[in-house]
């Protein structure tokens, strides 16, 4: 039983899961024992023993540079700053974007004692000076901290000659006006767009 206790425990620790839903994962995976809890142990083995982090970009992947930094297909020019590599990955899923990215393995907070230091930002403005990149989108989260954080690359970007854009803001497609919060309505009105 301790071994169970021990995997359910850990299992809790992920995003999403409490102890009940680990439990009944854990059963779930001793019933089909041979054909997912074996084949999924495996898997994770070679997870941890060959992902390591892009020494460029900062996504996840088994080799370095990573798969996305050496695909010669992307714009080279153009860069995408996300906090961290689920952001990345929620752009690849759109297939929206096809220039290079950047993870800067959080934001900028006071209250958390994290500075730019904390941040890959001497990364970013090597990258933008040797790769000669010429915009900069800063695909951050709409929070203070992610506001902050964009506000201070935008400006040491600046004083390198460097376009930043951000991510457009407002009513999402299939959005309905009723369900709105006040911030994202005011946001939509302030950046509308001429139609014709």
């Amino acid at each position: 039983m301790k071994q169970l206790e021990k995997l359910t425990g850990l299992l809790s620790r992920l995003p999403g899961l409490g102890p009940r839903s680990s439990r009944r994962i854990v059963q779930h995976l001793l019933v089909r024992r041979e054909n997912l809890l074996v084949p999924l142990a495996q898997e994770m083995l070679l997870l941890a023993e060959r992902m390591s982090i892009c020494s460029e970009c900062g996504n996840w992947d088994e080799i370095d540079p990573c798969s996305l930094c050496r695909d010669d297909s992307r714009e080279s020019s153009l860069l995408c700053v996300v906090e961290q590599i689920a952001d990345l990955w929620a752009l690849e899923r759109s297939a929206c974007f096809r220039g290079r990215y950047h993870v800067l393995g959080g934001v900028l907070s006071a209250l958390n004692g994290v500075g730019p230091d904390d941040l890959r930002l001497a990364n970013l403005e090597r990258r933008v000076r040797e790769e000669k990149i010429e915009e900069v989108i800063l695909a951050t989260n709409l929070t203070v901290e992610g506001q902050t954080t964009a506000h201070y690359i935008a400006g040491r970007l600046a004083s390198m000659g460097v376009k930043s854009t951000r991510l457009a803001r407002g009513v999402p497609i299939g959005g309905e006006l009723d369900y709105m919060d006040e911030g994202t309505l005011t946001t939509a009105i302030e950046l509308r767009q001429k139609v014709f």
